[in-house]
């Protein structure tokens, strides 16, 4: 290495991401194929996400939102010469980003609002061609009062089909995630069979499914596989009408069982927390949710067969 690369090479860590070279160095060479979500830790800056990854032992990292930013293009590390640092950083460290989440909701129906839903996707697609992410996930949402479910989903396919047509030359998958009304197998094979395209896809939030959905896991399996590229994995327990986000092992959803499913038919992805703390700061601190996922689903994976790479 000459002595100019060498500069740059020490440039671009101390840059954006300010990692020490001695923390890559400490990371393990193998390491099981988990992620979290940036929702869980809403007030950590960039340096302090990355760092904790690494150190946690978690393989990548799914983005939603950066120290308060949940508007990605936004955040100062994914733009113009620090882009191209922050994915140095992140490789001296091992880490993948997995995934991008949007807010973008397929089921608007107002013209202006739905023009937003569909800036943010593209803008996000764009975000993820440039950081080299495969995918950006997107919501149906909801069913608004008054609408029949069927109108929402022909208004749903058509917005999806939109965002899948932008993503498609950036080499980007659109992901819709089991969430808000359409987390049944029923509703989900309607959209993504009518969508139709290689380049759209589902996160499969496995509590939303089994909480909301009332399905069994190897049931949602059965159903969906050949669309699942990306998870959410959390637990909880009922509390009052609705229910508390707990640490994983402490609730009764079957998380252990999910990823059972998930390792028997050989899923390639990340098992990734999403841990809603800016939704729910009631909820435990990064702090201590993200060590206690990462040894928890160790264990689990461990017992389902699959070994660190």
């Amino acid at each position: 290495m000459t002595k100019n690369d060498r500069r740059s090479f020490l440039a671009a860590l101390s840059g954006s991401l300010c990692a020490p070279a001695i923390l890559a160095a400490r990371q393990p060479t193998r390491r099981h194929r988990i992620a979290f979500s940036t929702l869980g830790c809403p007030g950590w800056s960039w340096k302090t996400i990355v760092e904790n990854a690494a150190r946690m032992g978690y393989a990548a990292i799914e983005l939603r939102g950066v120290a308060g930013e949940m508007d990605l293009p936004k955040v100062p590390e994914f733009q113009g010469s620090r882009l191209v640092e922050t994915k140095k950083g992140l490789a001296a460290l091992g880490l993948t980003v997995c995934g991008l989440g949007a807010s973008a909701a397929m089921h608007e129906k107002e013209p202006a609002d739905r023009e937003r839903q569909f800036d943010e996707g593209r803008r996000f697609i764009d975000l993820a061609q440039a950081l080299g992410v495969p995918y950006v996930r997107m919501f149906g949402d909801r069913v608004p009062p008054g609408e029949s479910k069927d109108e929402v989903m022909t208004r749903v396919v058509e917005g999806f089909e939109r965002m899948v047509s932008y993503a498609r030359p950036a080499g980007v998958t659109v992901l819709i995630e089991s969430h808000g009304d359409f987390t049944t197998s029923r509703d989900l094979t309607y959209i993504l069979t009518r969508v139709n395209s290689p380049q759209f896809a589902l996160l499969w939030d496995a509590h939303h499914t089994f909480a909301a959905g009332k399905e069994a896991p190897a049931d949602t399996w059965a159903a969906l596989n050949r669309w699942v590229r990306h998870t959410h994995l959390k637990d909880s327990r009922p509390e009052g009408t609705g229910r508390r986000y707990v640490l994983l092992g402490s609730g009764d959803v079957p998380v252990r069982e999910q990823v059972r499913v998930l390792a028997s038919a050989g899923y390639p992805g990340y098992y990734c927390l999403e841990w809603e703390k800016r939704w729910h700061p009631e909820i435990e601190e990064p702090e201590v949710a993200f060590p206690h996922y990462a040894k928890t689903m160790g264990e689990y994976l461990a017992a389902a067969g699959v070994e660190p790479s």
